[in-house]
């Protein structure tokens, strides 16, 4: 699920016109999307999964990659917009699995709430900002989504991201469907936003895909089901013990 939903984080997470514009004049993930993919996915798996070295060194990794990171409007150590991205991982991850796993009640929708503050709070979101409780989320989350203007810098990134970029040539046939799946799961304010078409042929659609999609999942075996968080560990806790952050830290960005 979470390779699945990689694509529609990072349009969301660039929805703010500061992280927008910060990512289109920093970011690899169009030149070099699988290293781009590999560092996020790095940070994501070992700040929830890693032990307490692993996730020093992964938080290392990213603060020091961020030092550069600065334009007009954007700084990558700024409380407010790691409390985006951050919001936006939450917010993703718990639609993503609703909607192949059902509603969650609001015991385990705050657990999963709680749990999800490390991921602003390991970077530069001090405890305090991040928001109480669910309800002050929501209110969070509608005050900045419903006034969300993309311009066409952004824009044309986010197309040239759905496009694939500089993918491999046999990955590109894949990038369809993947823009089809990314522009289902959008918020449809955001979708919007960002001006994409999206009719209500293409929601039946997507509603039959989901319907077919959800219960095939889950009768997967569970050893399936986990074998990409598996391999994205496996490759970050080899990347992480072997090589210093010096080495790894430009390609970060």
């Amino acid at each position: 699920m979470f390779l699945l939903s990689s694509p529609r984080r990072f349009l969301m997470e660039i929805a703010l016109p500061p992280v927008g514009h910060g990512v289109v004049e920093h970011s690899k993930a169009l030149t070099d999307p699988i290293t781009r993919f590999r560092n996020t996915s790095a940070y994501i798996f070992l700040v929830a999964f890693g032990d307490e070295e692993e996730r020093r060194r992964v938080v290392r990794f990213v603060n020091r990659a961020h030092g550069p990171v600065r334009s007009e409007g954007y700084n990558a150590f700024d409380p407010a917009l790691q409390l985006w991205i951050a919001a936006v991982m939450f917010h993703g991850g718990r639609d993503i699995y609703e909607r192949f796993f059902g509603p969650l009640d609001r015991a385990e929708v705050e657990r999963l709430y709680q749990e999800f503050s490390v991921y602003g709070t390991s970077l530069q979101v001090p405890a305090e900002l991040w928001p109480a409780d669910l309800e002050a989320f929501d209110a969070y989350w509608h005050s900045v989504v419903d006034d969300l203007e993309i311009d066409d810098t952004v824009r044309r990134y986010a197309r040239a991201l759905l496009a694939g970029g500089d993918l491999p040539v046999l990955l590109r046939p894949a990038m369809a469907v993947n823009r089809f799946l990314t522009l289902g799961m959008l918020d449809p304010r955001i979708r919007r936003a960002y001006g994409f078409t999206w009719t209500e042929t293409h929601q039946k659609w997507f509603d039959r895909v989901m319907k077919v999609a959800a219960p095939a999942y889950r009768a997967l075996p569970a050893s399936l089901r986990q074998l990409p968080k598996k391999l994205v560990l496996r490759d970050a806790r080899r990347r992480f013990a072997a090589a210093p952050a010096s080495r790894t830290e430009a390609a970060a960005a």
